[in-house]
């Protein structure tokens, strides 16, 4: 796994580069999160293809549990990818309704 470091209105940015799934569990959320935020990290990206595939089945409740820590430790972050592949009216209203908000982005 890479940190590519995005410098942007003083905030510091960290871009997940990886091949790898690295988003599986809640604990992994909170690992990545905790180790961003330790390296003075402000935000985070990371892409869909590195987050399981069950998180975007919202009826598993992993995204909701993942994205709460990440809310409650006020560490925005930023989910980018192609999600026309998920075939899920709750997750299209659930990607419309965070973009709303400025702590998460789908």
């Amino acid at each position: 796994m890479n940190i590519e470091t995005h410098n942007i209105n003083d905030k510091k940015i960290a871009e997940i580069i990886t091949d790898e799934i690295i988003l599986k569990t809640t604990e992994d959320g909170l690992d990545l999160l905790g180790n961003l935020n330790y390296q003075g990290f402000d935000k985070i990206i990371i892409h869909e293809k590195n987050i399981i595939h069950d998180f975007f089945e919202l009826k598993t409740k992993i995204a909701g549990d993942i994205l709460q820590k990440f809310t409650q430790y006020q560490m925005p972050l930023t989910i980018v990818g192609d999600f026309s592949k998920f075939n899920s009216k709750s997750l299209n209203d659930f990607i419309y309704e965070s973009n709303k908000a400025d702590k998460l982005i789908l």
